[in-house]
Order: C-alpha cells, then structure tokens, then sequence
C-alpha cells in the first residue's frame, strides 16, 4: 500500500464515470454518514482501488467492488486513510479484472469547522440550523456524472449542484433526491443544508437563479441576484455558448475559508462576497460582490464546462476567471472605470513574481498539500495579466472568436494550456506558442531599459527580482510605446536581450527631431504588457514633467510611479529619485493611481522607520502635503451624483492620513465617532469613511486609554452584518500601543472572531511587528491545528514575517519554523523570508549616505498643514 503515499496524482488503472452518493448529516450530534456507488471502469487488472478522501471513517466491511460482467462481489482485505495524502487505498487479496463494474463504500465523518482551504470532504457547522456543506477531493479532474440524494430533517433547505427530482417526506425526516448532473469534475460538487431565505429572478431565456442567505438577510442578496442574471446574458454572448444547467443558486455561507467557490450550479460564498446593504455597505463591497459574483460565474464556462487536465493548469481557470470578471463588471457598470483598477491585479501578481520564490503560472504540483500554496497571486493575477497582454497584442474580436471555438471544443471534457494557445493560435495566424510558453513555463518577468543614445533608441530586457540580483530569464516581450502624445504608437516584439532602433525610422523623422518638453517617450502603453520599464536619466526626467502637467492617462501615471517603486526597492533607483516623483503627483485625482501611491506610502514610510528614523516625522509632512489636494477635494461627506471612485478614494485617502497620524483627521473622526455612538443611523458616519474612522479611534487608543477600543468592540459584538464586523476587525490592529496590539491579537482567537476573519486582524502597525511575531509564536500550535492545511494558514505566516527588515530576525524565524515544520506552508514561508531579505537591503542601501545623500532635502518641504 506505501506505494501510493506521497504521489501526485491518482493511479490511472481504475476510471470512474458515475456516482451515486447519499449522505445524512447529523446536525446537532456533529456526524455524518453516508454511501456512494461509484461505476469504475478497470482499465488494467488490479489489487488495489485509490480514492481521494479527507477526515472519513471507513471500515473493511464496508466496502466491495461488485464486476458487472460475473457479478462476482470483491470484498477488500485492507482499507487504509492515508491523511497526509488524503486518500484511501483499498486492497484486494484477488485480483479485479479489467471491465466494468460498481465499488461501494459506506462511510462517516465529522461536521467540523476547521478552516480548510474547501477542497477535501468536510462539513462545516457553526450552529445546527445554519448549513452544512459537504465537498469532495478534486486531486484528479476525473469526469464524471453525479446522482445525490440527501437525507435531512424536514425543516431545512436542502441544495446540491442540480434542481430536486423527488422529495419524500416522512415524520421529521425527508428525502431530497436530485436530478443526476451532467459530466463534471468531482471538486465541483456541493451539498447544503440549513435554514435559509433567498430572492429568486429568471434569465430571459428562463433559468432560475436565487441568492440563498440566513434567515432575515434576503434584502442583502437582491444586488448579487440582478448581477448574477445579466451577468449570464454577457457571458452566454462572450463565449457563444449558452450556461448549460438549469438552474443557478448562488448561496453566502458564515464560515467559509475561501472568498468564494464555482461549485456547478450551486455557487458558495462568504456574506462579504455575495451580500450588500444599501444602508451599511460601502461602495467597495458593492464593487468586491459585483467583481466575485462574475469571477465565479465565469467560472460556469471556464472550469465546469471545460475542465482543466491537472492542477498545472489551474492558472487557466483562475487567471481568465480573473480577467473576464472584469470585463463583465464593466458591462454592466461602465461608470466604475474597473479596467483602471485591474491594474492593481498586475502589481499584486509583479510583487510576487519579482521574488526568486515565486512560481511559474504553470507550476508543476507533485503533493496534495502543494495545491491550496498555489492559489495565489501568480495564478489569479499574473495569469490574468497575461491574458490581458495576449488579448491586448491579438485584438479584442480575434481574441473572444477563438475562445468561443475554445470552449465549444473542449466542452464537458478536460483542457490544458497548449490546447488554449493551439485555438488562439488557429483564430490569428499569430505564433501565440512560441510568444505565451516564455510568460506561463517560466517563471518572473523581464524589465525593459531603455536610453537615448543620439539618434538611437536602445532596449535591453533583463529579469527583474526584488532583491536586485541578476535573474536569467528571457522573455519575447510585445513592446509598445508612445512619442509625445498617444496618436504616436508603434508596436514591436523585443525577441532578443538587446535591440538597437533608429528614432527616425520608428517613428518619423519629423516627430524624432521634436526637442520641446513633450518629446516624452513612453514603454508599455496603458500598462498592458506585464513588464517593468526602466528609463535613462533625461527620459525619466520627461515623464515625471509629463506626470505632473497630466500629459499622460492614468493607467501610464500609474505604471511609472509603480516601475520606480520597483526599481527603488531592487536598489535599482534612489529612494530619493521616487521621492521626487511622487512629488509630482500632488493634484492627481484618479483613484486608482492616488490608492497605488497610498500603498506605496505606507511602504516607503515603514522603510524610512528602519533605515532614517531621524528623517521619519518628515516623510509624514510629505506624505500629508501629496494627499493634502485630494483629502481637501474630497471632504468627509458624500456628495450627491459624485463618481464611485470618489467614494471609494474618499475612504482610503482618510484612512491613510489616519494611519499616518494626521491630527486634524484624527480630531474629526473622533467627533465623528461619537455622533455614530449616539446613533447608529447619523448621517455623519456613513460606509465609505467608516474605516478610516474605526483606524483613527485605534491611532488613538491604548491600554490606558481604551474607551475607543471598547467602543468599537460593542459595535463589533452589536451588529449582524459581516462586512462591518470585517471592517472592524481590520482596523483594531492600528493602534500604535504594543500592549493593546496583542490584546487585539488574542481576541483574533476567541470564540467572538470566526476562525475564518482571524487573518483581518493581522496587519498590525510597524510598532507591532515584535509583538506579533512574538504571539504568532506562542499561538502556532492552536493556529496550525485551527487551521490545518488550508491556505488561511499560510496567510499568518506572511502577514507576520513579512515586515521584518533585519537579517537577524529572518534567522530567527527560519530557526523556529525548523523547529516547527509544516509542509503546505513551506512556499510562504520561503517567499516571507525573502521578503525580509529584501526589506533589510532597502534599509542599507537608504544608509548609504553616498546613494541618498539628498534625501534629506527631498522630503523636508514645508508643509502647510
């Protein structure tokens, strides 16, 4: 039986094609048990049958193979769980031959809440009536169909993929039998059961959608449910085919590990990801439901319909799940600009790839326990960057006509990357390949630099890593770029490491010999290329005039800003030369560009701490006179007809100077905070600032002055809406008192914080870092026993480590991390340590006085605030 441990996938000589599965639950004892008939095809005779399976209990006497041409019954001589692998090996004394047959097996389990990632056979139970949901192993994108039966008590809602055949009722109990599914992998399959409310609407050509939700919320589902319904229409137009079940419930679930998950016509949720309240919720919820709703229902397409071949491809679903989500958002809500802020989906997936840690988008999986460690950003993120860059270069309508041959090409069977490239391909009569192989077999990315030299554009790509060490990767790169103005675009593939092009040839003579301050050149046009661009001194120096006389569109403003960042922290760019530009941007009004700015403050802020803690209150001056013009634009209150980015950049600016420590908004959100106390319902606190008021009460807070604490625990403890209660937990930690800092951390642990949002109140200030490495510490064994293997664990490792910025403490975490191994979280933790590396040689190369000997005068400006 060893044989099978520690193997990647399932053997291949037994291939299911049918499931019968029955299951009660037991919702007050916390078991379950159950049955499933599995019709096998044995393609090569065997002693043992392999299943994937996770926390069941299954007995040797409950489990035969039956073969349906002699209708012998094998009854099995040993049955063994693996549970670090999560399979099941039956053994059989006899040999099964090859042919048809039926593998039965009755089995029971626990309904726990452990937060794993939902990817194995579990049942998660807060309170008995409100749901149970029960999934299968998808290790193997085995394809088959499925036929459940579920028995329940009477009183609750049963769901499952497909709409209900039969339903007996009989006492108490009733049996809830479901039509049998089409072909589909088994880690789509779903089961749920609780007390449940829901809104219901149809489709135009009549499929039944609702939105599920507890008992009393059902209001909070209409906005998901009028998204959901259009959102069919746009992609059943996009992929020319149409959503192939007849019926979609979509359902938000309290404790749910994950954002969300596609299951085949029942789609699982957490509230914050499918709920919205007109009277609470802020205009990112509204945004974060629209944008998952369509992530997931692409999905239905992209993933159920056509199945990837193995987890390598995962990158397939989730990455396109990612773009085309934002292509639906923006057809239904043209007015939120959301292409702007896929750009904030790149720079997530260029932070991770610019680590020596990352992955390539196609990775390959060899352990059970590596799946949920790739459910990241270069899967999601840089995966849908790269389909942006490939549809960018091929054209939009090229580009949706092959994926609908794609599609119906691959429909109800399984998919790999080359079979992707292979339509695209076919669709363009471009070499898509031999171009995309160089972004998904590889990992990183390249940065292109670029100097004048006389008459001469010269382009050199190299990899870039955040360490500032030399990479060896090589890309063909689809340069584009811009002379002065954006009617002057030419377009390339840079297929070399070096490339020398004549001015005068690229882009005309006449526009070469343009001396005036507009002679700008600008790479990676609108940021769709998923590349960095570094440029000589006198370009540069063109392009920060450009930013700052608002020659340039947002998405270029924000490229630049986002490359010197980059460069900066390589040690590629002086700390000074960002600081200057960021200067430049003091009346930038574009959300997206003013929420990537906010970022990178607080960033070079907490660098600035380690490294000059001498120049500190300066760059809080700086940074409050550059958001200075917005905050002053913006007000604290809504104004009527304004833009959803205004009331998105609203809260984050305020936020920010909150966590900066700005007086005058520390002073009005306290008065704010009080008016809101006195009643919940004032017009003074409205979602959209909500935030940064709860961040600003804990600026403030201490362990001697914890009135805003306590305050902001029984509005926590008070309220039923989960995107409130997400929204304080994320704002407890910013309290600059260690001593309150890891009190908030322990109530991240109680019984009052579902296991679920504990990560929320992970991002503690820099005074906190000690603090909370220190708990996470003493904590490990119930975090890693809570938590399991799931990927919610591996967010505490990173969001702890990840701070640092002294070598001593990288040791010091390796050190303890050796001494408390877990396999599924050993990526991150590389990846946080590394991390740390970078972060100590930012800080050294800001102490080399010769690098930033004017960094000084850069950020001592006079500020009149």
């Amino acid at each position: 039986m060893d044989q099978f441990k520690g193997q990647p996938r399932l053997p291949k000589f037994a291939i299911p094609n049918r499931y019968d599965i029955r299951l009660k639950p037991d919702l007050i004892a916390c078991r379950f048990s159950g049955s499933v008939s599995v019709n096998l095809d044995i393609v090569t005779a065997t002693n043992f049958i392999v299943l994937n399976a996770a926390e069941l209990s299954v007995t040797n006497d409950s489990v035969s193979f039956t073969n349906r041409d002699s209708s012998k019954v094998f009854k099995p001589s040993k049955v063994e769980l693996f549970e670090d692998d999560e399979i099941l090996v039956l053994e059989f004394s006899e040999q099964i031959p090859t042919g048809l047959g039926v593998l039965s097996i009755q089995f029971e389990g626990t309904l726990n809440d452990r937060m794993k990632v939902p990817m194995s056979t579990m049942v998660r139970r807060r309170t008995w009536q409100l749901h149970s949901l029960s999934r299968l192993m998808p290790d193997d994108a085995f394809l088959a169909t499925f036929k459940i039966t579920l028995d329940v008590p009477s009183d609750l809602v049963a769901l499952s993929n497909m709409p209900i055949e039969e339903e007996k009722i009989d006492n108490n109990l009733k049996t809830v039998s479901y039509q049998e599914s089409p072909i589909m992998s088994t880690y789509l399959v779903a089961v749920v059961v609780g007390l449940f409310d829901y809104v219901e609407d149809h489709t135009p050509d009549g499929i039944k959608v609702r939105v599920y939700c507890q008992v009393g919320k059902a209001n909070q589902g209409k906005f998901a449910l009028d998204v959901a319904v259009k959102t069919l229409g746009i992609y059943k137009d996009y992929f020319d085919t149409p959503y192939t079940l007849p019926k979609l419930d979509m359902i938000a679930i309290p404790d749910f590990a994950a954002g969300a998950m596609e299951n085949y016509g029942l789609v699982t949720y957490r509230e914050t990801a499918l709920l919205y309240d007109d009277q609470h919720s802020a205009a990112a919820n509204k945004q974060r439901v629209a944008v998952v709703v369509a992530h997931e229902l692409a999905h239905q397409w992209f993933g159920n319909l056509v199945t990837m071949e193995w987890w390598t491809h995962l990158w397939l679903n989730e990455g396109f799940a990612t773009w085309v989500s934002y292509l639906a958002a923006d057809g239904l809500f043209p007015d939120w600009k959301i292409w702007s802020q896929f750009l904030h989906e790149c720079t997530d997936g260029l932070k991770l790839d610019g680590l020596a840690e990352s992955h390539p988008i196609e990775v390959e999986i060899n352990h059970a326990r590596e799946i949920d460690e790739i459910f990241d950003a270069i899967s999601y993120r840089k995966g849908a960057s790269v389909i942006r860059m490939l549809q960018s270069y091929l054209g939009a309508q090229c580009f949706q006509r092959s994926l609908a041959s794609y599609i119906k090409r691959h429909a109800c069977s399984n998919a790999k990357t080359e079979d992707l490239w292979a339509a695209l391909e076919e669709g363009s009569g471009e070499p898509v390949n031999k171009l995309m192989t160089s972004w998904t077999k590889q990992q990183g990315y390249p940065v292109v630099s670029v100097k004048l030299n006389n008459q001469n554009l010269e382009f050199d790509q190299s990899q870039f890593l955040s360490s500032g060490a030399q990479g060896e990767g090589h890309w063909i790169i689809p340069i584009t770029l811009c002379f002065g103005s954006y009617d002057v675009r030419k377009n390339f593939l840079l297929q070399t490491k070096s490339e020398t092009r004549d001015i005068k040839e690229l882009l005309g003579s006449q526009i070469a010999e343009d001396k005036s301050a507009n002679s700008w050149i600008k790479l990676n046009v609108d940021q769709t290329g998923f590349y960095r661009v570094k440029y000589d001194e006198l370009l540069a120096a063109k392009l920060r005039h450009a930013v700052e006389k608002r020659l340039l569109s947002p998405s270029d403003r924000f490229g630049i800003l986002d490359d010197t960042y980059a460069l900066s922290m390589a040690g590629k760019e002086s700390l000074t030369s960002l600081i200057n530009l960021m200067g430049a941007y003091r009346e930038e009004d574009d959300y997206t560009v003013l929420s990537n700015l906010i970022t990178i403050s607080h960033k070079v802020q907490r660098i600035a701490a380690d490294a000059v803690p001498d120049l500190l209150e300066y760059f809080k001056l700086f940074f409050f006179n550059v958001f200075q013009y917005s905050a002053e634009r913006l007000g604290w209150d809504p104004k009527p007809g304004e833009s959803h980015d205004d009331a998105l950049l609203r809260g984050e600016i305020l936020t920010s100077l909150a966590q900066f420590g700005h007086d005058l908004t520390l002073d009005e959100a306290s008065k704010r905070f009080q008016a809101f106390l006195e009643d919940i319902n004032t017009p003074l606190l409205p979602p959209d600032i909500r935030r940064a008021v709860y961040v600003a009460v804990m600026k403030r807070a201490s362990k001697s002055n914890r009135s805003g604490y306590e305050s902001l625990l029984k509005v926590y403890r008070e309220t039923d809406l989960s995107q409130e209660k997400t929204r304080i937990l994320g704002s407890l930690a910013s309290s600059s008192d260690p001593d309150l800092i890891l009190e908030v951390l322990n109530f991240m642990l109680s019984s009052e914080v579902r296991s679920q949002d504990a990560v929320f109140g992970l991002n503690v200030n820099w005074e906190g870092r000690d603090v909370a490495w220190a708990w996470l510490k003493e904590h490990w064994e119930h975090i890693a026993k809570t938590y399991g293997s799931g990927f919610l664990v591996t967010r505490f490792v990173s969001a702890v480590v990840s701070p640092f910025a002294s070598l001593e403490k990288a040791k010091e975490v390796e050190e303890f991390f050796a001494s408390h191994p877990m396999p599924s979280i050993a990526r991150t933790l590389k990846q946080s340590l590394e991390r740390v590396h970078i972060n100590a040689n930012w800080v050294q190369n800001v102490q080399n006085v010769q690098n930033e000997k004017s960094l000084a005068d850069a950020v001592r400006e006079p500020a009149d605030l």
